[in-house]
């Protein structure tokens, strides 16, 4: 049996919350969830820009995309597309 001396069961109950408020805080800042990869097609991708499939197939033989393959299947993950982007000067 714990007893607690003087210490309201309201200090105890705030103590708690203080100190389970700090631990999740420091967990917060140190815990980066990791987001699952997407993966997209060739015509997902010609879709996306707006372009016809040949396009998509030409940027890769060019090196501007980096196709990823699976039993004769093409893929590109969304996060290498997003970087090949480029900003234009104005």
């Amino acid at each position: 049996m714990i007893q607690f001396i003087q210490v309201t069961p309201e200090q105890l109950k705030e103590q708690i919350a203080e100190t389970v408020s700090k631990q999740l805080t420091e967990f917060l800042e140190v815990y980066k969830p990791k987001q699952p990869e997407d993966y997209l097609t060739r015509q997902q991708v010609a879709e996306m820009f707006q372009v016809d499939i040949s396009t998509v197939g030409n940027w890769s033989k060019r090196g501007k995309l980096k196709p990823l393959g699976i039993s004769g299947r093409v893929y590109f993950r969304r996060s290498d597309l997003e970087q090949c982007l480029t900003p234009l000067s104005a």
